[in-house]
């Protein structure tokens, strides 16, 4: 299947929905994945490492999964920081589907759902974590980042994980290019795990 459905918010491909299980030792979910949606099948490795290695989120505040997928990492942050409202965004209609899904059966009642436009524009987020869609290219990409980074509030940070060999040191360098600190705190497994914030 083409990458490329991940990216359409209609998937035009049929739906053959499979169940995983999202264990950590923190939390443990049910997690329902399918086609036209990214890591049909399996948490991705790049994922696993950022649930299993970023810093905590904020325990309280308004938080970001950034292209949500099936919702593995909205449905952590919403399970860690049962105080905080955490978004779960996607192009995607399927993947927005099954987000709402798996948080219902996890618990997860603290996580909203939307398409991208959906989101006011007055929201600002304390944190952001996102595996971000790098296969979109580079300059869609960084359109990407540059209009959702711009809503952190002060002192909020992103975490992203970024495979080294699509690109992980180069975006580093960009986001540095364009004002952001950014401080790579894991490499691992062939990606890095970056923390990106305003300067002081």
């Amino acid at each position: 299947m083409s990458e490329s459905q991940y990216f359409r918010e209609h998937p035009d491909v049929e739906s053959s929905p499979v169940e995983i299980d999202v264990s950590l030792p923190d939390v443990a979910f049910a997690l329902r994945t399918d086609t036209g949606v990214f890591s049909r099948g399996a948490l991705d490795t790049g994922t696993r490492l950022l649930l299993a290695e970023a810093p905590a989120p904020p325990r309280q505040g308004t938080l970001l999964d950034l292209g949500c997928g099936a919702g593995a990492i909205a449905i952590t942050l919403a399970l860690r920081s049962p105080d905080a409202v955490v978004w779960a965004v996607d192009v995607n209609e399927r993947a927005r589907s099954l987000t709402a899904f798996n948080a219902s059966r996890a618990g997860a009642s603290n996580l909203l759902v939307a398409s991208p436009e959906e989101v006011p524009e007055s929201v600002r987020f304390d944190a952001i974590w996102s595996n971000p869609p790098i296969r979109i290219g580079k300059p869609a990409l960084h359109q990407l980042l540059t209009s959702w980074l711009a809503r952190l509030s002060d002192g909020g940070t992103a975490v992203l994980v970024v495979q080294k060999h699509l690109g992980a040191d180069s975006l580093a360098d960009w986001l540095r290019t364009n004002g952001w600190d950014v401080e790579r705190i894991r490499s691992r497994a062939g990606y890095r795990l970056l923390v990106v914030s305003r300067p002081a």
